[in-house]
């Protein structure tokens, strides 16, 4: 299995950095036909990460990582088109984020694959540019 690559934003040199807002274009844009501006900012932040994985020195699979300090929790935005690259990608970022709640945003269709690491429904289903989505929680068992 390739190796999960992870680094805050001034960590990256330019051309990893322009491989992962491509690969994120190219999916969450182009293949899904979604008319948003990304990158959006919250790469900025402090505690934002970029997990990726290459294969002969392109970026392959991405997941970003955002740690919403507000409200005390992870968000996850990951491309599962490849999922044996995306599991490997989603089980690093929960290594990453032990503490505090984990969220995302599932397109619907993905419920399944998602609930294999824990997540749950949680919430009532929307629509994203054209896509059934879904909020999902990580769901925590607690020892006593």
């Amino acid at each position: 299995m390739s190796d999960v690559r992870d680094a805050a934003l001034g960590d990256l040199d330019p051309a990893t950095l322009y491989r992962i807002l491509a690969l994120r274009s190219a999916v969450f844009v182009v293949e899904q036909d979604c008319v948003y501006h990304d990158p959006d900012g919250r790469d900025l932040e402090p505690s934002a990460r970029q997990l990726w994985i290459e294969r002969d020195g392109d970026v392959v699979a991405t997941l970003r990582l955002l740690r919403d300090e507000d409200v005390a929790e992870w968000r996850i935005a990951s491309d599962a088109r490849n999922f044996g690259l995306a599991a490997h990608l989603m089980r690093h970022a929960l290594e990453i984020c032990a503490e505090g709640e984990v969220v995302l945003n599932a397109q619907s269709y993905l419920r399944d694959w998602y609930a294999r690491f824990g997540f749950v429904q949680d919430g009532d289903a929307f629509d994203e540019d054209g896509i059934p989505h879904i909020p999902m929680r990580l769901a925590r068992t607690h020892l006593s």
